[in-house]
């Protein structure tokens, strides 16, 4: 089959004016781009690569026909809805694309949306106050509202806006960093209950039977301190962390954890692959903290193939799950061109 691949690299992406130091957080590496590409070839396929952007824009239109396009392109821009940017378009133009669809993706990006709907659901979630602006913060009644919190950016993912210093202790605190964010980052800021516990992130791959790949928890080497798992932490993780896979649990929390990851991949409408993200309470209860249907996948520092790789998967077998997953969505004939 011929298999486009779309991604948005880092030193392809063009930043003007101030920014902050981690705008570039999201974005890939070659390294990754090559890897995907040969997990892929590795199965038969033919890979094009078609970039992100302006150049997957005029490479999808010069181009022939793909049998599908296997998507972890990031979007451009600090739109909530920027990760939906080559979906929406290989929507349009009727190309099978993997991963989720652009109304999820759109959704997903977007945290305050994303707990409300899975609030709703039952999911359990620390409790949260946003902000869109600066007149605001007046406005927020924090009567009632658990201190210590952590603070941010509502429409970012890979940890970017997310540091040391973003758990506050008090509403002074949580708005001195709410207008600070919002200058810094021009969207939404968050300022959400914090869960004291450890950090959990799941792997989900498939479709009608969606499978958890793996549930891991990330254990800080130097456990003197409150630990917040940020961005400076997993640019370091090597020297800073453990990561613990499967998490040794009780199987009641073990189960829970799956179950809420199943049911949020259910409730948002994922597709393919995701991973999830869950703080334990003191009590073991997980919380659900945000859920990202397009993770990295970086074959040495990504979350999810770092997690399959400790479950037995190879990295080639990882992505082969995932363009099968995509691959079985489709009609056979579209596939057969």
């Amino acid at each position: 089959m011929r298999i486009g691949l779309c991604y948005d690299l880092k030193e392809a992406v063009h930043l003007e004016g101030i920014h902050p130091e981690d705008a570039l957080e999201e974005y890939d590496s070659p390294a990754t781009v090559e890897a995907i590409a040969a997990a892929i070839e590795a199965q038969g396929h033919s890979v094009v690569k078609l970039g992100g952007g302006e150049e997957f824009l005029a490479n999808i239109i010069r181009q022939e026909k793909f049998d599908l396009v296997f998507n972890i392109a990031e979007g451009l821009g600090n739109y909530r809805s920027r990760e939906a940017q080559v979906p929406a378009i290989l929507e349009m133009l009727n190309i099978p694309c993997s991963g989720s669809d652009p109304q999820c993706l759109a959704i997903s990006l977007d945290k305050p949306l994303t707990k409300k709907i899975l609030s709703a659901s039952g999911i359990l979630t620390p409790r949260w106050q946003v902000a869109s602006r600066k007149e605001q913060l007046s406005e927020i009644d924090w009567d009632g509202f658990p201190f210590p919190a952590f603070v941010k950016p509502a429409y970012e993912g890979s940890s970017k806006g997310i540091g040391l210093a973003s758990r506050v202790d008090t509403p002074e605190q949580a708005e001195e960093l709410v207008a600070a964010l919002l200058e810094r980052y021009q969207q939404p800021a968050m300022v959400e209950e914090f869960i004291s516990g450890d950090d959990i992130t799941v792997g989900v791959v498939g479709n009608s039977s969606p499978e958890v790949v793996g549930i891991m928890r990330v254990l800080p080497r130097d456990k003197r301190d409150c630990f917040i798992y940020s961005l400076e932490v997993k640019r370091d993780w090597e020297r800073l962390v453990d990561y613990e896979c499967p998490a040794r649990l009780e199987k009641t929390t073990f189960d829970k954890i799956a179950d809420a990851s199943l049911k949020v991949f259910e409730v948002l409408g994922c597709r393919d692959f995701s991973r999830v993200d869950f703080k334990l309470g003191s009590d073991g209860v997980p919380y659900f903290l945000e859920i990202n249907p397009l993770p990295g996948l970086n074959p040495k520092s990504g979350d999810l193939p770092i997690m399959a790789g400790r479950m037995g998967w190879t990295y080639r077998g990882l992505i082969s799950a995932i363009l099968n997953a995509a691959l079985e969505r489709y009609p056979i004939e579209c596939c057969l061109k």
